[in-house]
This record gives structure tokens, C-alpha cells and sequence, in this order.
């Protein structure tokens, strides 16, 4: 019997898996997802359930009040913002629109996996570019745009390395990419940096016609099950993406909760000392015991178990793998890194007061059990 056949390349697309979320142990620590440990805005959480009387309200498709919080939160036209299912939503439709078969979709090695299932997903080539030091390399990006790059993904601080590119390396990529290739700046982490040579992006979408900027509320904002993000576009970019977006993509109580998220900057900003300081804390302490940890701008540290597997004579992604399995038995998740090609590695978001010590504290325990 003929079955449906998908296009070609689709059955080769490997499903993108997320971090764990459940143990079978008494309390279980989350730390697989860079999910917020401090929930979201009480705001946000009353916005959310005064909605749960108009449920069979269709939403505002244009989210006119989602995209008015979100420009007066960061002084940008509303007209220009596109609201979407998270930015993974605002990720495939770019790609589904400028690009198709015979097209590549440029990423830099270690970026987060969407940009290239979503490349298959649309018939598009993928190309990874190498990174320096876990880290994007403009030039090396650069060197591997061809007449066939419809679009550059650079994740910025970038998913799971932690690193990021200076906003001078990020104005030099766009201006040496050709006019017809579109530079998308993925900045769901940027609310964490501090840095002042970190750029979002965000100032060149003001004067570019090939730059987007999409960022996230799922991160800082804590708003993870309600899949919400945004794009700051060029006008004829957010006219595209409101021509191939669904109608009523965004929710009535993801729009809601969003704008007094984003309004609410006493709680944002609370989250984001939260997470800086237990980051650095719990980085100096894993390099207490011996680990590698990279360093990271966002709520996340990259954990390389390379140099103890090493100094003992093992592999690293045997090392690295075990530990997994051994905190997952006392109900910690963290994120394998396989998938990303750095199986060697494994990454750990940041949790509560609570949890940061115990994890560190179990970390020590297994390094000395597995001497």
C-alpha cells in the first residue's frame, strides 16, 4: 500500500528533545531548561488568571496591547514588532519565508538546534560555521556566506556556551553581509547581560533593512508554558511576517500575562541579580572542584568534564554522561550536550537560593565517588 510521503529530508530531521523535567526522587531540582527560578511576576500571574472567564473569546491577532507594553518597554515603534508562539515560532517562519530547497541557512557551530531543524524542516541547507573558543567567529561566518545564504542565525549570548559577540563584531558582520541575506540576532538571554560591550541588536534593526532581532518572554520573564516571543523588525520584514503567521497565533492570556511581565521592572531586575550572582557563585565553586566551567553572560554555565576524565584516565562524555545519570538518581536534572556536539559537557541552568549549594554539594559528592 502507497503511503503519504513527507518532502525529501524531512524523515532526516533529528526532533529537537528539551531537558528533563521529572525524577523519580522525593524533591526534584530543575536545572535542565534555563527556566526562571523565581517563577514569573505576580503581575503577570494576575493577568494571566483574570482571563479564565473569556476563554472562548478569540485573541487580538494583532496583539495591539502585547506590542505596546513590549515598545514602551524599550522604546521601539509597535508597529515593527511581531508577536509570536515563542521566538521558535518566529525562527521556522522567517526561514519558511526567505528561504526554501537549494537555499542554506547560516549558524555558527554550537547555536541553538532550531535554526537548522527548521532550515531541513523548510528544505533549506543548514551550515554550521566552527566557533573559536565556544564562541562565534565573525570572520570565520563570514567566510561561509555564499551566493546560496538566504539567512545568518546568531545566537547572542548564545545557547549553550554562554558566550557572545561584542556589539562592534556584531555591526561588522552586518555590514560586510550582503544586502540580500538576513542577519536574525536571537536574543531570548539578552535581559541578563550587563556587559557594556553586549549588543541585542536591537539598534541596528533601527536603521537596517536586513536585521531582525527576536527575543523571548520564556527566560527572565518566567513565562515558559505560555510560548510568547517577539520580533523587532524592518517594516517589509514584520509585513512578511504577518502575512504567514496564524491568524491568532498568541493567545489571549499569553498576551495579557506578557505586558504586565515586561512592565513589571522591579521583578525583572530582581530575577536577573538572582540569577548573575548564583551563576558566579556556583561557577567558582565547580572550578573549586576541579572542573572546567565557561564562562557565561546569561542564566546558564557550561560544564566541561574534560580535564577531570583526563587527569583519571576516562573519557569525557563517558564522565559527563555518568554524572547525569547519577544526579538525575537524587533529583537533579541537567541538559545533556550530545546534540549540540559537545557531548563532553553538560549544562546547568541556575535555580533558587535552595538549590544552587546542593547542587554543588552533589557534584563534589559524585567527583569523589567516581575517584
Amino acid at each position: 500500500m502507497a503511503l503519504p510521503t513527507p518532502r525529501p529530508g524531512v524523515l532526516e530531521i533529528a526532533p529537537y528533545i528539551g531537558g528533563e523535567s521529572r525524577a523519580d526522587a522525593e524533591r526534584v531540582i530543575r536545572l535542565a531548561s534555563n527556566e526562571s527560578p523565581l517563577g514569573p511576576s505576580p503581575q503577570a500571574v494576575a493577568a494571566y488568571s483574570d482571563l479564565a472567564g473569556a476563554l472562548h473569546r478569540y485573541p487580538d491577532g494583532g496583539a495591539v496591547a502585547l506590542r505596546a507594553a513590549i515598545a514602551a518597554r524599550h522604546d521601539l515603534d509597535p508597529a515593527r514588532i511581531v508577536c509570536g508562539a515563542g521566538s521558535d515560532e518566529l525562527i521556522a517562519l522567517l526561514i519558511n519565508a526567505y528561504a526554501g530547497p537549494g537555499d542554506e541557512v547560516l549558524h555558527s557551530a554550537h547555536g541553538f538546534l532550531m535554526y537548522a531543524i527548521s532550515a531541513k524542516a523548510a528544505g533549506a541547507r543548514p551550515v554550521a560555521a566552527p566557533e573559536t573558543d565556544l564562541c562565534a567567529d565573525v570572520d570565520v561566518l563570514l567566510e561561509h556566506v555564499s551566493a546560496r545564504t538566504r539567512l545568518v542565525f546568531l545566537a547572542n549570548p548564545n545557547n549553550p556556551t554562554g558566550s557572545f559577540v561584542s556589539a562592534a563584531a556584531l555591526a561588522r558582520l552586518r555590514g560586510d553581509l550582503p544586502e540580500h541575506v538576513l542577519l536574525v540576532v536571537d536574543a531570548a538571554y539578552a535581559e541578563y547581560v550587563s556587559d557594556n560591550a553586549y549588543s541585542s541588536g536591537m539598534e541596528l534593526v533601527h536603521d537596517a533593512t536586513n536585521v531582525v532581532m527576536t527575543r523571548t518572554f520564556s527566560k527572565i520573564y518566567g513565562l515558559s508554558a505560555l510560548r510568547l516571543g517577539w520580533a523587532y523588525c524592518p517594516p517589509p520584514v514584520a509585513d512578511v511576517l504577518n502575512r504567514v503567521r496564524g491568524p491568532f497565533n498568541v493567545s489571549t492570556p499569553a498576551q495579557a500575562a506578557g505586558a504586565a511581565a515586561i512592565a513589571d521592572t522591579a521583578f525583572t531586575e530582581a530575577a536577573r541579580v538572582h540569577a548573575v550572582g548564583w551563576r558566579d557563585w556556583t561557577a567558582g565553586r565547580l572550578r573549586d572542584l576541579g572542573l572546567t566551567v565557561h564562562p557565561s553572560i546569561a542564566n546558564f554555565l557550561l560544564i566541561d568534564f574534560s580535564g577531570v576524565a583526563d587527569s583519571r584516565g576516562g573519557r569525557p562524555e563517558k564522565l559527563a554522561e555518568v554524572a547525569r545519570l547519577w544526579l538525575k538518581q537524587r533529583g537533579i536534572l541537567v541538559r545533556q550536550m550530545g546534540a549540540y556536539g559537545l557531548p563532553h559537557c553538560l549544562r546547568m541552568s541556575i535555580g533558587t537560593a535552595e538549590d544552587m549549594p546542593a547542587v554543588v554539594d552533589a557534584v563534589g559528592a559524585f567527583l569523589g565517588e567516581a575517584a
